[in-house]
């Protein structure tokens, strides 16, 4: 896989530490509010530019990624405007709560230095949303050199360009709208951290398994005889930073639990197992066609088991809240892992993910019976 000049790519420590998928959630973040702000931006733009064409995109279009198998950051604009024939950047930043005191940004993404100086960049814009206000901004980076301290951020064992709150918030325009996007945005953090619990479940169950490992050789060479043993053998893998010896052979062995008589249970272990596995390896072109057309398999069997309460249903032995938690879980990683391909691979067969969890049938539904029952 080839690395990316535009990309400041992560320490490996940075992703061994919360393991692979700890780093996605983490980055997937920002990408829910970035994909949900996208459409509210751009009618924000077109009031800035009210007679001319406006459009406005996420970098990397239909192969945004918001998470790389290296880890990292890019150096990519959060969203690109075009506007008649001139292309604006925007970066996006948001507030989570009140009573900060400085409002930091990023010296490399406001004015990196050339020739000793440190300049500006232009055609480049700022938007920033205050959530619990309900506020937000569109600046320039001239704005906040003019307006900014130099200073050391402790959390980004960083320097960056600091402005006090008294200043920004002076910036901060009041908009009715942003109470439901802001409000989607919550939605789908809520989603997305009560479907990750899932991890923490199973490392509770397999504790005792993982603090035991003695025989890493055996595991990693030995293909597991049943799903249950398969879920478990790429779970612990996951967890102590291995992958199997001939993974590529192991995934394929794997779709072959996907039928028709799989339970959610079943198949938030085949998506996890495939996700371990599929990060680890480089697909051969029948192994992608097989890959992609599971996927796709997988996420329509999902979506069969949504009931009209907002909850997914496959088994009467197992709670609606769990079965849930299986169906939302399988269905984060389903889009993960096509938009991944779409990036790596461009796997034109597979539709590009536009906002996370657009695959939930009814995200408002299944948010207010997870707050009921959770």
């Amino acid at each position: 896989m080839k690395l990316d000049a535009k990309t400041i790519y992560a320490q490996s420590s940075d992703i061994k530490s919360r393991t692979y998928l700890e780093y996605r959630k983490d980055m997937k973040k920002k990408a829910i509010a970035e994909l949900e702000t996208l459409e509210w931006l751009e009618s924000k733009v077109k009031q800035l530019y009210p007679k001319k064409r406006v459009n406005v995109y996420k970098s990397g279009g239909d192969k945004f990624l918001w998470f790389l198998r290296k880890g990292g950051v890019s150096r990519e604009p959060d969203f690109i405007a075009e506007v008649d024939n001139e292309k604006i950047e925007f970066e996006f930043q948001y507030a989570e709560k009140t009573g900060l005191k400085l409002y930091d940004f990023k010296v490399s993404k406001v004015a990196p230095k050339k020739k000793g100086k440190r300049i500006p960049i232009e055609n480049k814009l700022f938007v920033y949303i205050h959530k619990p206000l309900k506020k937000y901004a569109i600046f320039s980076p001239e704005w906040i050199v003019e307006n900014a301290e130099y200073g050391m951020v402790p959390a980004w064992r960083s320097y960056a360009f600091r402005v006090r709150r008294e200043k920004f918030e002076e910036l901060l325009k009041l908009d009715p709208t942003l109470k439901n996007l802001c409000k989607r945005i919550d939605a789908k953090n809520f989603i997305l951290n009560f479907q990750h619990e899932l991890i923490d479940m199973n490392k509770e169950k397999l504790s005792h398994t993982l603090q035991g490992i003695i025989d890493e050789n055996k595991l990693v060479k030995i293909i597991p005889k049943d799903l249950d043993s398969f879920f478990k053998v790429c779970f612990i893998l996951d967890n102590i930073n291995k992958f199997p010896q001939n993974a590529n052979l192991w995934l394929i062995y794997l779709l072959g639990y996907i039928n028709e008589d799989n339970s959610l249970e079943d198949i938030y272990k085949i998506v996890y197992c495939t996700d371990f596995l599929y990060s680890k390896i480089e697909l051969k072109p029948n192994e992608l066609d097989q890959l992609v057309s599971k996927i796709e398999e997988l996420l329509e069997k999902v979506k069969g088991f949504y009931e009209k309460d907002g909850s997914y249903r496959s088994s009467l032995k197992v709670s609606p809240l769990e079965e849930t938690r299986y169906a939302l879980f399988s269905i984060n990683l389903l889009e993960d892992m096509t938009q991944d391909m779409i990036f790596y691979y461009s796997a034109v067969k597979l539709k590009p993910i536009r906002k996370i969890y657009e695959n939930v049938e009814d995200l408002e539904k299944t948010y207010q019976m997870l707050k009921n029952l959770a």
